[in-house]
């Protein structure tokens, strides 16, 4: 952004993305002229403040997963317009990106099943039609909100099978039924507090929205020195 408003600007970056910072940490310097910088300050922080937000916020989920074979990734709940800037911060903070948009991959959702049952289809020819309409390599996801739901989904032909706001012992009978047959999704509902109790069941990703629609801002700010503007 200081760049954007003026190429002559000097800025000099100390800290990597993805690097653990502590308060009172001076992020970069940048040295120009001030009229350059304070123009571009507000919408700098803007980025900075929101994106380091995302990644802080990644990696406290990270951490409290850390020891099982899980992931954390996000959803497509992101800031119109920001959604690569927003997934590059789950990366920093240590979490995995899943899809960046509907060609992504297949998900079949209740609203899906809702529509095509209409249409006298099964649960089974749903996943079929998906399959073979799909390119080459992409994976069919069915979304379930009961174990039964779960299992007739991994009986269907899922590749993955999402657990759609299910408590912690639902997903873990879910877990003991199609484990090993097809990848397990949870998703909903998952929050810091109860991340690692989700972890445990044996889940193969826990997808979590709030990593990028509810981050809080992490505080940075843009404080004038003589000859040179500090990040702190």
């Amino acid at each position: 952004m200081f760049f954007r408003v003026d190429p002559s600007l000097q800025v000099e970056v100390f800290i990597e993305d993805g690097t653990g910072i502590e308060p009172g940490d001076i992020v970069a310097t940048i040295s120009g002229t001030v009229l350059s910088i304070l123009k571009a300050e507000r919408v700098a922080l803007n980025f900075l403040q929101r994106l380091s937000g995302i990644a802080s916020q990644t990696a406290r989920y990270v951490a409290k997963t850390r020891g099982f074979d899980v992931s954390i990734t996000d959803t497509r709940k992101t800031t119109p317009g920001l959604r690569l800037l927003e997934k590059y911060a789950v990366r920093r903070g240590g979490g995995q990106n899943h899809r960046f948009h509907l060609g992504d991959g297949i998900l079949i959702k209740d609203n899906h099943l809702t529509a095509l049952r209409v249409l006298g289809m099964s649960l089974k020819e749903i996943v079929a039609k998906a399959k073979q309409n799909a390119p080459k390599g992409l994976k069919v996801e069915v979304e379930a909100k009961t174990v039964q739901e779960a299992l007739d989904a991994a009986e269907a032909g899922a590749d993955i099978v999402m657990l759609d706001n299910m408590s912690v012992d639902e997903m873990r009978r879910a877990v003991s039924l199609i484990s090993g047959r097809v990848r397990i999704e949870a998703s909903g509902g998952i929050t810091s507090a109860n991340v690692q109790a989700v972890a445990e069941t044996g889940i193969d990703f826990i997808s979590v929205g709030a990593l990028t629609h509810s981050p809080k801002a992490l505080d940075i700010s843009l404080e004038l020195e003589p000859q040179t503007l500090k990040l702190l």
